[in-house]
This record gives structure tokens, sequence and C-alpha cells, in this order.
């Protein structure tokens, strides 16, 4: 399954549109995760384990939306974004991971 963020696909014609695909993804902040978070702010550095979890949370929201391609008959998604929400108040420290994006049939583009 190609997934780009481009409108088309260099090389091939996009020959069905089968419309819009999402993939949703949540990821809990605990306190010990902000702690540490805090102290890598103050002195420095990356905090590793943030990203491990967002790359985690973007994996699961990829997937979730290529499979809601593949459902619908695609073999590619295009015009993908990445978007977070901060789900604060009742959700406490969560944050959710949403991809989007047209999901298409193409074919190789004859010359």
């Amino acid at each position: 399954m190609l997934i780009l963020t481009t409108p088309t696909i260099e090389g091939k014609k996009i020959v069905e549109y089968h419309g819009l695909v999402t993939g949703d993804s949540l990821l809990g902040a605990n306190l010990y995760k902000d702690m540490f978070s805090g102290v890598r702010d103050v002195v420095g550095g990356r905090t590793s384990k943030y990203e491990k979890e967002l790359k985690k949370a973007r994996e699961m929201a990829r997937k979730s939306m290529e499979e809601k391609a593949e459902e619908k008959g695609a073999n590619a998604v295009v015009g993908t974004r990445v978007a977070y929400h901060n789900l604060g108040g009742t959700m406490g420290n969560t944050i959710m991971v949403t991809i989007s994006g047209t999901a298409d049939s193409y074919r190789e583009q004859l010359s």
C-alpha cells in the first residue's frame, strides 16, 4: 500500500477514488512519564520515552487507516496528513493521533 502526502502518484494514474479514510490512536501519559519528561526538559536532551510512544501511536493510526483503505479496495492513500490532539480535561494527559487521507486505486501510467 502506497501512503503519500502528495495528491498524486508520480508515474501512476489514479483510476478510482474511494473516499476519505482515517485512523486514530490514543496515547495516555502518566505521572512518571510527565516527571521524567520535565527533568529532561530542565537538564536538556530528548525525551526518548515519549518519542517512542508517539511513534507507536502514529504507527497504530497508520495501520488502522491502511486497513480501512484496503477494505474499500484501494491500493494507495494520497494527501495523507497527521494531526495531534491534546484531550485534556476528563481524559487526563491523553494525546490522540489522527491520520487521514484519500483512498485511491492506481495503475501504471502508459506512455
